[in-house]
Formats: structure tokens, sequence, C-alpha cells
């Protein structure tokens, strides 16, 4: 502890600016129930900002008359996560932003962690703390878990949660450590960085944004790091429960799509046509359980992929790696590891400490 507050006070005595932004829609409940918590954070240069994603409820008369303090950027309409946050953070000023979520209740020193980690290698572009859930606090929670990692065919899974089995908290991940993706539920990430690499691609409207974000941050060199002395605690379903349609269609059409921006054209050739018939036999298996609407949302997501490759506009030119070259990637198939070999969690598939 006393080498610790040595080097918060050699590093972080000048306090680098932090920019907590909440982005809201039609969230007055969340906003109620957790702003309280993070306007209690102890980290002293900070400043709270909700940008509102152009809502229809009481959230921006609720803010004005209960949290004063809290600045506020008004949108036009609803831009989504991706949208949302490029939109907003054009505004903000700030050394280090703190993406994080309308239902996510913060501990008082949880920023504190994050800044001295970012602060102490500048080639560190974003980072993550530890997602706990907020129903169960002992329980690593879905959105990033305690870091997010992918395999090697492009499907997400996190340091204590493989697919939707949540490990619970024993203290076997807490080592700041290397990974692949950090959560946008809390996403702490340089300014700097973020405006270089043109934020977040808008066209996903929201979910798997962060996890392009930080696949395009470490094609350009930059690292992405888990903080598990940082600790929240993450709701989840505040948007999108998992079991809508909506989400579905999402979370299928902005894989393909991020797989084809960031795969080499030798993996994406191949890997990229495998996805697709995986999908198909994950829409088949829907289609046979009378979950139609887990069938149409594959094939309209298929369909929305179609219509991205001859809409989308040129992207930043980065240096073209093997996704196996990066950090947090598994060199092999979760889907093999999870289905046929039944391992349910992180430790089993990774080596603790890789």
């Amino acid at each position: 502890m006393k080498v610790l507050n040595l080097f918060l006070k050699k590093t972080v005595l000048n306090f680098p600016t932090v920019a907590i932004v909440i982005l809201n829609y039609n969230g007055r409940n969340y906003l109620e129930k957790f702003l309280p918590s993070v306007i209690a954070s102890t980290y002293t240069n900070k400043k709270i900002i909700v940008a509102d994603n152009g809502s229809t409820d009481d959230s921006i008369s609720y803010l004005k008359e209960n949290f004063n303090t809290v600045e506020i950027i008004l949108l036009e309409k609803n831009y989504g996560f991706a949208g949302g946050y490029n939109q907003a953070l054009k505004s903000v000023d700030a050394d280090y932003y703190i993406l994080l979520n309308s239902d996510v209740e913060v501990t008082p020193n949880w920023i504190e962690d994050l800044i001295i980690l970012m602060e102490s290698n500048k080639r560190i572009a974003a980072c993550q703390p530890k997602i706990l859930s907020y129903v169960n606090k002992n329980q690593f929670e879905h959105a990033g878990a305690c870091g997010g990692w992918i395999d090697t065919l492009g499907y997400a899974f996190a340091r204590g949660r493989i697919f939707d089995v949540c490990e619970d908290d024993n203290g076997q991940y807490n080592t700041n450590t290397k990974i692949f993706w950090a959560t946008g539920a809390a996403l702490c990430i340089s300014a700097e960085r973020f405006h270089e690499m043109n934020g977040f691609e808008a066209y996903l409207f929201a979910h798997m944004e962060e996890i392009d974000l930080c696949w395009r941050l470490q094609r350009k060199g930059y690292d992405i790091y888990c903080c598990p002395s940082s600790v929240v605690y993450h709701l989840g379903g505040g948007t999108l429960n998992k079991a809508n349609s909506r989400k579905t269609y999402l979370n299928f059409r902005n894989n393909l799509i991020i797989l084809l921006k960031n795969f080499s054209f030798s993996e994406a050739i191949w890997k990229v046509p495998l996805r697709i018939l995986l999908d198909w036999l994950f829409a088949c298996k829907s289609l046979l359980e009378g979950n139609l609407s887990s069938f149409f949302a594959v094939i309209k997501a298929h369909g929305s992929v179609v219509k991205w490759i001859f809409l989308h506009e040129k992207y930043q030119r980065l240096p073209s790696y093997k996704i196996n070259k990066l950090d947090g990637v598994y060199k092999s198939s979760l889907i093999w590891a999870y289905f046929l070999k039944k391992k349910r969690h992180f430790s089993e598939i990774i080596k603790v400490g890789e």
C-alpha cells in the first residue's frame, strides 16, 4: 500500500483530467439509482457528464432538479451507443474519458487505479475495471467480466464469462493483464487515442463497437488492459435484454462486420464463410425450437451485412495482423471448447497468466 501511494503521488499528483460520460436514453430510473455512487467517486480532477440521446422521458428535468453539478450534453436524436458517444465526445475536453453505462454502481476509489495504470505506460490506450453483477455481487457480469478475449474465429468471451456462463469471483483473475477488448460498460480510454482512431464505428449503433475499437487500437500498436483492483457493479440489460430479437440482430450483424473490417485478407476469405455457416446452424436450431424471432433476426443481420459491404465508407489504413498475433486471443475454437469439450470456465481453456 505504501508503494502504491508513493506511485500515486509521483504519477497522478498532477491529476489528469477525467471525464465520466454517461450516455442516457430514457434512463431516468437508472440515473436516480446509480448516479449518486458516481458522484461519490473520490478521484479529484473529474467531471461527470450525461450525454442524452434524444430521450423522451423526464431524464433532463430530473437531472437539472437533482444533480446540478452534472454537465448535460443534449443530442437531437438517438444515435445509439457508438454514434452517441462519437457525437458527445466531440465537445468533451479531458485527458481520459470513462464511458460508463447508466446502470453501473461504482465503488468510491474505482478511478484512481485505472488512471495509475494508464499513466504508467503510454502504450496503454484503454482499460477496464473488474465488472461484477449488481444482482449477485460475488459473480462476474456478462458485459466484460474481468477483461475481454476473443477466439481465432472472432467469438468474444471474457475472463470469468464464456457465452452465458458467469463464474463466481474468487480472486482468480486479480492481476493487471493485457486483454483483447475492454467493455463499453465502463471503458477508460485516452481521449487522444479515441480521437486518433476516429472513435467508434457509428454504423454498428450498439453492441460490439468496443471490440472493434480495441481491435483497431491493437492493430495500431497500442495495448488494452484490465485493472481488477478497480471494481464496479453492472446491472446489465438496461437497454436491450439478451432475449430481445433486436439485440440478436445487432450481435450477429455487428460481429460479422467487425470481422470483415479487421481480419487479414487471408483469414477473412475462409473464416467469414465459416462464421456465416455457424450462424445459419444457430438460425436453424432456433427455427426447430420455435424461436422464429431469432431465426429471422439472423437472416436480417446477414442481409444488413451485405448492405454494409456496398455502402460503407473507406476506413483508416491500419497495419494488417493475423488475429493470433494480438493479445487476448484464444488460438483455437471457443465453440469446440465449450460445446464439445464442455469447458465452461475461462481458466479451463486459458492458463491464468497467459
